[in-house]
């Protein structure tokens, strides 16, 4: 566990480790719960398929492509969870693949009626 004070900035590095150096990392989502085996149910949404969910959630530029670093403010889930669990989905992509999902940026998904 990481110990922090509400309203705290919280940085989050993700590192790749692979041979080929020609790989990208990109944040698609993040999700928080007080429950480390439920992502369902009770959640918070720092960010959902790139777009920004959270105000303090902050994407920081790293020099290495391998490399994707975040912050946001420390939070609570309404005082009665001691523990909030952090859950990341991150895209691994070829650098300067400009079609990949690594270089969309936030992706509003619209399910459609079935009507149509």
């Amino acid at each position: 566990p990481y110990y922090v004070d509400l309203n705290q900035n919280l940085f989050l590095q993700a590192s790749l480790h692979s041979s080929d150096l020609n790989l990208t990392l990109f944040v698609d989502t993040c999700v928080a719960s007080p429950d480390p085996s439920n992502f369902k149910t009770l959640t918070y949404e720092l960010i959902r398929s790139g777009c920004v969910k959270d105000s303090t959630y902050t994407s920081y530029h790293s020099s290495y492509s391998h490399v994707a670093q975040f912050a946001f403010n420390a939070f609570s889930f309404v005082n009665r969870y001691p523990s909030v669990y952090l859950q990341c989905e991150l895209v691994v992509c070829r650098e300067r693949d400009y079609s990949s999902r690594c270089y969309q940026g936030c992706v509003s998904r619209f399910k459609r009626d079935a009507g149509s």
